[in-house]
């Protein structure tokens, strides 16, 4: 078994149909759960005014955007990031059609990190000069070709194009969608903004695999309908994209919004009286999503060595699981402090980090679900502090190069550490180097821990 291109061996488990019903059940109960904290946290924040948005509009002349313009305003963010991980249960499909290694397959997975920081290298800057949706709405169609090519994929070339241009529309989304959020909720609601928009990315992410995970097994075209749904889904974030009330931007930025003339492909970075509020954010937000980048990609192996199953909807379950987590822990922490919102994400992932070794060592699939979950919770707030202190703090004509910075801080680490243990694993083993993978990143969260607390009064 390859996990991650390493030859794993596998784990002789007794009755692996109860186990996988086992798992299933946990999951299951994991997820009643994680959807109850959200649905309760969710009603609670649509009751009276959440983070003081309505109070400050009694005290404001400036016309208040309906909050439902604001959820719709997080809708692409949500669409592109349900293709982002889409094709992941899918992967074991192609390999037996196509016939490819798992050092290809690697190759797959690496060309999405390159399109997506290559887009987070560009779109940011243009997002902010030339306004949200001369961004956007390209991006939405370089989904749609991505959906198109993944669906209809005949060679390797052919996944690693659509995996390319997926990872692009990722990229661009981060940058100006997330800022466009902003932008609709307007200055009283920028926590709200953090928030939708923080969910919107992770909700999706975790919907990609689950809904190819069920369409997959069962429906025809394993490879191709769900990728029809996610043409249809980019087609209706369309719709939401002209709608959006956004302004075009300013044609001279104001004071601590000064760009440089003719720098439109540069590493993202914000004005120096924030670069503190940016690193707050990357400190957390890197570890976290290197470790549910992780938990992802040695999920379904993992669960197909300790349950003797190849499910699909197994594997996407679990992904849905941890994303759901993440997305229910920002509504259910949405009130604290930024500077606690990111200590409690610094533990959530070292925690996690914690889980998944000893779930390695010890072949439990529950300390695999709980690592799931709580390096979703980890990302999540991670996530919401990060892009909290960014809105809150950064100029307007600054915002979506601030976005394009944090993820390329999360992504970078996200995309090298995972590839990096798996040649370290190749040489010592899975277990050795899952478990030098865990520490490192829990090292990680928790130094990020360290620089929070020791940054108080930075973090509201």
């Amino acid at each position: 078994m390859a996990v991650c291109g390493i030859h794993v061996t596998s784990v002789e488990t007794a009755q692996p149909s109860v186990r996988v019903e086992s798992y299933r059940s946990l999951c299951s109960t994991l997820l009643v759960l994680v959807v109850r904290l959200f649905s309760y946290s969710l009603l609670c924040g649509l009751e009276g005014a959440p983070m003081g948005s309505a109070r400050s509009a009694q005290h404001t002349e400036t016309p208040v955007t309906p909050r439902r313009e604001v959820w719709l305003a997080a809708w692409p963010v949500t669409a592109v990031f349900i293709l982002s991980n889409t094709a992941t249960p899918l992967y074991v499909l192609w390999q037996k059609e196509l016939g490819f290694s798992s050092g290809m397959l690697t190759v797959v997975f690496a060309c999405y990190i390159v399109g997506l920081i290559a887009a987070l290298l560009v779109a940011g800057v243009v997002s902010d000069r030339v306004g949200r949706k001369p961004v956007l709405l390209p991006a939405l169609a370089l989904g749609v070709v991505a959906s198109v090519l993944f669906a209809t994929a005949g060679s390797i070339v052919a996944l690693a194009i659509a995996r390319l241009l997926s990872g692009v529309a990722v990229g661009s989304i981060v940058s100006a969608g997330m800022a466009a959020v902003t932008d609709v909720a307007g200055p009283d609601r920028k926590r709200l903004a953090a928030l939708l928009a923080s969910t919107a990315m992770v909700l999706g992410a975790g919907l990609g695999p689950l809904l190819a995970g069920i369409l997959s097994e069962t429906l025809p075209g394993p490879t191709v309908t769900v990728f029809l749904v996610e043409i249809a889904l980019l087609a209706l974030a369309v719709l939401a994209v002209l709608r959006m009330p956004l302004r075009r931007p300013a044609a001279a930025p104001g004071p601590g919004a000064w760009v440089r003339p003719g720098a439109w492909v540069r590493v993202p970075s914000v004005p120096r009286a924030n670069r503190v509020h940016l690193l707050l954010g990357i400190v957390v937000f890197a570890p976290g999503i290197t470790s549910t980048s992780f938990v992802l990609s040695l999920g379904p192996s993992l669960l197909a060595d300790l349950l003797g199953t190849t499910s699909r909807v197994v594997a996407g379950a679990t992904a849905f699981v941890m994303f759901t987590a993440a997305t229910a822990v920002q509504f259910a922490v949405r009130r604290l402090r930024v500077g606690a919102i990111l200590t409690a994400g610094a533990a959530s992932t070292a925690l996690a980090m914690a889980s998944l070794a000893l779930a390695v060592q010890l072949s439990s699939t529950p300390l695999l679900a709980l690592a799931a979950v709580l390096a979703g919770a980890g990302q999540g707030m991670g996530q919401l502090g990060g892009l909290t202190l960014i809105s809150a703090h950064v100029p307007a004509a600054r915002l979506a190069e601030a976005n394009a910075a944090l993820n390329v801080g999360g992504y970078v680490p996200a995309g090298l550490l995972p590839v990096a243990v798996g040649y370290l694993s190749d040489a010592v083993g899975l277990s050795r180097g899952t478990t030098v993978f865990s520490a490192v990143v829990a090292a990680a969260a928790l130094a990020g821990g360290a620089v929070v607390l020791a940054n108080r009064r930075t973090t509201p």
